[in-house]
């Protein structure tokens, strides 16, 4: 429940950002919103013109904050390295999954080309985001440059997005870890002696993408 001094538009939507992040598209129905955004009988209608609007909303502002939050990441301080390294440790809630990438997985979103367009837009972004971070690496020397960078950003997003699936099957952040210290074992950047640098401190185990 919101308090009242929140606008009944902005109610409506934060509860369908969150019951569509639990439940999917079908199983988010216009009753369920009314009742966890506190709102009456017909106040969808009044503000949207039903649930696809309403969804459209919510799935819109979704995708700006999983952006927001990734970019507050790979847009900090360090190396390439060390930025990609961060995204992937950041804290997550990760047997909650990603809201961007639980969309994906919905059959009614992604049959609707409204729906789906900011899901696709967010994670096209967030490939050339981290395939531009890569390309950066190598211009400094940190990664080879053999390294495909698009091929490496798609690598990055299976990974976090496989993990969380393999995190929620087993009911434990362990797979998620796993994945994430693998993925960077193979990116570090080698030492002069060969070696690869130590990065043994755990993967976040409570956000997104």
């Amino acid at each position: 429940m919101y308090s009242v001094r929140v606008s009944t538009p902005e109610r409506l939507i934060e509860a369908t950002r969150e019951l569509l992040w639990e439940r999917g598209y079908v199983g988010t129905s216009p009753k369920a919103i009314l009742q966890r955004a506190g709102a009456g009988q017909g106040s969808m209608y009044h503000h949207f013109t039903g649930k696809p609007e309403l969804a459209l909303a919510a799935i819109r502002r979704t995708a700006r904050e999983t952006r927001a939050a990734a970019e507050a990441v790979l847009g900090g301080p360090g190396s390439p390295y060390e930025r990609i390294e961060a995204y992937l440790r950041r804290e997550r809630d990760v047997l909650r999954g990603c809201p961007v990438g639980r969309l994906t997985m919905d059959p009614d979103v992604v049959a609707n080309d409204d729906l789906r367009a900011p899901v696709d837009e967010t994670l096209d972004w967030l490939r050339e985001r981290l395939a531009s971070i890569v390309e950066e690496g190598q211009e400094l020397g940190e990664f080879p440059p053999a390294l495909d960078g698009e091929e490496i950003a798609a690598t990055i997003v299976a990974t976090v997005q496989g993990g969380y699936v393999l995190a929620r099957a087993s009911g434990s952040a362990a797979a998620f870890d796993t994945g994430v210290r693998g993925l960077l074992s193979l990116l570090a950047p080698r030492s002069p002696t060969g070696d690869s640098p130590a990065h043994d401190s755990p993967a976040g185990e409570s956000s997104t993408l």
